[in-house]
């Protein structure tokens, strides 16, 4: 089954985290992840507000996982940990 990587992010580094997002967007595709949303227009209805918002569906959990694993989607999360507070997280769907 497919599975969805949903994050929320609050961006504190504008610079930092593009290079995040540069090499993450490589990490992500090579894993057979694609954006259905990436940051753009939302409405916060519940919980913690975060002004970026990220969706990718993956093949399987277990690829999305292995995609945070990698060694490349490490690289980029190097970029990102001083760089943003983030939620993340894997959901598979129905």
């Amino acid at each position: 089954m497919s599975a969805l990587w949903i994050a929320n992010v609050e961006v504190t580094d504008e610079e930092a985290y593009k290079k995040y997002a540069a090499i993450a967007t490589e990490a992500i595709a090579a894993h057979g992840g694609t954006f259905l949303a990436r940051g753009g227009r939302y409405v916060q209805l519940e919980g913690r507000e975060r002004a970026r918002n990220v969706v990718a569906r993956f093949p399987s959990v277990e690829a999305a996982v292995e995609c945070y694993n990698s060694d490349r989607y490490q690289e980029a999360l190097s970029h990102a940990k001083a760089a943003a507070e983030r939620d993340l997280v894997v959901v598979e769907e129905v």
